[in-house]
């Protein structure tokens, strides 16, 4: 029978205390919860996907429109693996990500993206 590690069942996963600034960050947003998903954690508004946290950084769901903001400001999209790109996820910008109000206006927007692919 394999042992499991002393404490090991308590170790938080690395990206928690940056969801929670994100969370909180966010807390305008409605229904707003996240979620562990493949090593990292997704964010929700209700039912609608529109955020990765992976490696300590946040994406917002984009649409070719609002890419550029991102792209202007130097941010690359979400690369789970040297082999994959996901194109409508972009790396917030660090200024955004402090701003709240900022941020929150830039997530309502990821939130409008999400919803219209979602139909």
């Amino acid at each position: 029978m394999k042992q499991k590690r002393k404490g090991a069942a308590k170790r938080p996963h690395p990206d928690e205390s940056f969801v929670e600034f994100v969370a909180d960050q966010l807390s305008a947003i409605p229904e707003l919860f996240p979620r562990r998903m493949f090593g990292g954690f997704g964010f929700y508004s209700g039912e609608v996907f529109f955020a990765i946290i992976a490696s300590g950084r946040l994406y917002l769901k984009t649409d070719e429109a609002s890419r550029q903001e991102f792209v202007a400001r130097g941010m690359t999209p979400f690369s789970p693996s040297e082999t994959q790109t996901l194109k409508n996820y972009y790396e917030v910008p660090v200024d955004v990500l402090e701003d709240r109000t900022l941020l929150t206006s830039w997530a309502r927007a990821a939130i409008r993206v999400a919803e219209i692919s979602r139909s």
